[in-house]
């Protein structure tokens, strides 16, 4: 079980130490690219094209199609609907409404007032003082720093 655990890691570190490998060739070229320039070539001049007129096209003209006429359709008369007779509205009997049984009216009951509870005192207690601080005194940084610069590598290191 740990053997396959640490070959899984070393594969891990082997593809990643490959990829990086790989990617400082594209940086250097890339720099080659930005600091290599191009002679300027001249533009070339082509001749200029003849202009060319055609004529406009004529279209035929289409004959005119004759449509037959459609043939006459009778018109039929509006049918009449038989009459009806109008019946009377039925009348609906009332019914009574539902009444209620009267309940007497019940007293409303008489809580007993509780007494409100009293609090102990506690007696004020001073407000600590906290002793003052002095303000923090921030150092300075000297004037004259000497900043290292890092040298860029020449053209012909790979």
């Amino acid at each position: 079980m740990a053997n396959s655990y640490h070959s899984s890691v070393l594969l891990l570190l082997v593809v990643v130490t490959l990829t990086s490998m790989c990617g400082t060739e594209f940086c250097v070229d890339a720099r080659h690219l930005l600091e290599t320039t191009l002679p300027q070539l001249p533009k070339p001049e082509l001749p200029s094209l003849p202009k060319v007129e055609l004529p406009n096209p004529e279209l035929p003209q289409l004959p005119k199609v004759e449509l037959p006429s459609l043939p006459h359709v009778p018109t039929l008369p509006m049918p009449e609907l038989p009459h009806f007779p109008e019946l009377p509205k039925p009348v609906l009997p009332e019914l009574p409404k539902p009444e209620l049984p009267h309940f007497p009216e019940l007293p409303k009951p008489v809580l007993p007032e509780l007494p409100k509870p009293e609090l102990p005192h506690f007696p004020e207690l001073p407000k600590p003082v906290l002793p003052e601080l002095p303000q923090p005194v921030l150092p300075t940084l000297p004037k004259d720093i000497h900043i290292p610069t890092i040298p860029f590598p020449h053209s012909n290191t790979p």
